[in-house]
């Protein structure tokens, strides 16, 4: 048996699709207190997957992220370290913020707090897990996102406005800004098939992507054509201009060009 929290999100629903011959216990916000009251199985749990979250980085509402993002979370992790079981969770490249090349902890929303809360305990309690593993996901993308409207990743984002109109909008000055843009199924099967030991690890390709050339493919795929826009006012000290995770996967990660077909 599979406890997997988040499984209606993006990356929830593909730890599903892989794992349809497991049996799964699926957690989201709707079931959670029902679960923590209820639950007594823990000795038929071989693993813990850990995808559930509030992860609006625009979220104000701090006694709802803390309970959800916070409280929730810690409950889930001392029962894996009483009933010894492995443990994989959902971390996030947002703790950094405004990246530096030494991907210093700088959190710049009460989403990435979060975040950086729960890495904390984590380390201050690794030593008690029989295995725990936090994931910073980078930019992540890929099939399933299509319901995350503005929140979806420029590589569905830029597909569906092609497809839509016949044209995607791109930020002027979008060959400056480069992300470490990581596909869902990468992300998946690394997660579940790794054999590092306890730790927190950046979970990216390490080799960013300018939207620039994000846009371009998918114009290039989808016959589309490009229009550069200003740069909003509103987002100016506060975007991310570069994101890069640390290297450590010796695994070949899908391009977008890849994912694309190109």
């Amino acid at each position: 048996m599979i406890i997997l929290t988040g499984s209606k999100g993006f990356i929830g629903k593909n730890f599903l699709k892989i794992l349809k011959h497991e049996k799964i216990i699926e957690i989201e916000k709707n079931n959670a207190q029902d679960f923590c009251r209820n639950f007594t199985e823990w000795n038929k749990v071989k693993l813990i997957i850990h995808q559930g979250a509030i992860s609006s980085t625009t979220c104000t509402d701090i006694e709802l992220l803390i309970n959800t993002n916070v409280a929730f979370t810690e409950w889930l992790f001392k029962q894996a370290i009483k009933h010894k079981i492995p443990i994989k969770y959902a971390s996030s490249a947002s703790v950094y913020g405004h990246l530096s090349k030494e991907n210093l902890i700088n959190p710049l929303n009460y989403y990435a707090i979060t975040k950086v809360i729960t890495d904390y305990w984590v380390q201050d309690n690794m030593d008690r897990f029989e295995l725990v593993q936090g994931f910073r996901y980078f930019n992540v993308y890929g099939k399933g996102e299509d319901h995350k409207g503005d929140q979806a990743s420029p590589v569905s984002k830029f597909t569906k406005q092609v497809k839509d109109t016949g044209a995607l909008k791109l930020f002027e000055g979008s060959d400056k800004f480069l992300r470490d843009f990581i596909c869902v199924d990468d992300i998946v099967d690394i997660v579940l098939n790794n054999d590092k030991p306890s730790g927190i690890y950046d979970l990216g390709t390490s080799n960013p992507t300018s939207f620039q050339e994000v846009g371009e493919l998918v114009a290039e795929k989808y016959n589309g054509i490009i229009k550069y826009i200003p740069f909003p006012e509103h987002l100016k000290g506060k975007y991310q201009t570069y994101t890069c995770a640390k290297k450590e996967w010796d695994y070949k990660f899908t391009t977008v060009k890849e994912y694309l077909q190109l």
